[in-house]
């Protein structure tokens, strides 16, 4: 089976962010995207930036291609404006985070459509339990040939962005001992989770049509794997991050992922091999970080040393800086590294849970705040 990846000939970018939607009063999840898309995009200059996803109870708001961290903020805010404005209208608003602490899935109904629909008859009770909410990041690469490779090395730094961007300790009203319970919870899926390592296009093209031909997939794009190549835009798409809060952590996580593809890439096109892991280091390094947070402790190689995530990241970021400053990204990147410092997203639910007795509307509140405060700044 042949599948031809047709590269980016400059490191493009796009960012997909998910955001579910509360109910002003109560804070529990209303089945009202199709509402709020009736008011939105006739006001909107670009309405195609603003998608449907599985369920009625989410809106996805996407950017065009952009050149850097700095534009792909502006395209979201630029959209999220006229996002917010429609929510008001309807006493709704956005929140950004890997899940809802309290909301009910048996109460969230499904978006019409076949591919929806044809998902959750096949997978039944687990699918309908994906009430999470999270950001793709695309990259785009200009070579086919080095797309497997820069991908496999890639999941060396999965762990990093997974402790990052972990907001959904909180399910159903219970504490999960997690600092990101979507991780676990989206691999249950039976094309989703970690991706296979291939160090060849023609090995992941075997793979493709084996998928197809047992009926595993009916297209590419049901592959929903934490890391894949996008065929049609000539990216990787980096799909590791839980939902995020603030464009102040979303600009330092798209910078982190921008610059970790094209150094990366840089380095296999010099001719140099790329490292990877063995595959169960690699899953070893999703449980904790998804357990721990940014207080997990990684394995960094395949020669099974560890070290802190956060000890980790304070030596890469200065690796990946002269890449920054390629892409334009210098202080968004530097920026990375107080994500730990002011507490990650699961961090800061867990403090008001705290203060606040377990009050989970107080949670949500906070998550809802901590967005709206940018918005209206």
């Amino acid at each position: 089976m042949r599948i031809d990846f047709h590269g980016s000939p400059e490191p493009t970018l796009g960012v997909e962010w998910e955001f579910a939607l509360v109910d002003r009063r109560t804070r529990d999840l209303r089945n009202d995207a199709a509402h709020l898309f009736a008011r939105a995009k006739p006001r909107m200059p670009d309405p195609t930036k603003l998608h449907k996803e599985l369920l009625k109870n989410t809106v996805e708001v996407v950017t065009g291609v952009c050149t850097t961290v700095g534009e792909a903020m502006t395209d979201l805010r630029d959209t999220l404006s006229y996002v917010t404005e429609a929510a008001d209208d309807l006493d709704l608003d956005l929140y950004g985070a890997g899940t809802h602490p309290f909301a009910s899935w048996t109460r969230q109904q499904l978006t019409e459509g076949h591919r929806y629909e044809e998902l959750i008859n096949r997978t039944q009770w687990w699918g309908r339990q994906m009430l999470i909410w999270g950001v793709h990041v695309h990259v785009g690469v200009p070579e086919q040939a080095r797309v497997m490779p820069v991908l496999t090395a890639l999941l060396a730094y999965y762990p990093h962005l997974q402790a990052l961007s972990a907001s959904s300790p909180i399910w159903m009203g219970v504490d999960t001992g997690y600092a990101s319970n979507r991780a676990l919870m989206f691999q249950q899926l039976p094309t989703a989770g970690l991706p296979f390592q291939f160090q060849t296009w023609q090995e992941f093209e075997s793979f493709a049509h084996d998928q197809i031909t047992t009926g595993v997939i009916d297209e590419l794009s049901e592959i929903r794997w934490d890391l894949r190549p996008a065929i049609k835009h000539g990216t990787l798409e980096n799909r590791v991050c839980d939902g995020v809060s603030t464009f102040t952590d979303m600009q330092a996580l798209v910078a982190l992922m921008h610059c970790l593809v094209v150094w990366l890439d840089g380095r296999a096109a010099a001719g140099e091999t790329l490292p990877s892991m063995p595959p169960w280091h690699v899953q070893e390094n999703k449980w904790r970080a998804a357990r721990y947070g940014v207080e997990a402790i990684v394995i960094l190689d395949a020669d099974c040393n560890e070290r802190l995530v956060t000890d980790d990241l304070a030596d890469l970021i200065p690796q990946l800086q002269p890449t920054a400053e390629r892409l334009g990204c210098e202080a968004e990147l530097a920026s990375v590294l107080e994500i730990p410092a002011r507490g990650a997203s699961y961090v800061r639910q867990r403090a008001v849970a705290a203060r606040t007795d377990g009050d989970l509307v107080a949670v949500v509140d906070s998550v809802v705040s901590e967005l709206r405060a940018e918005i209206d700044q």
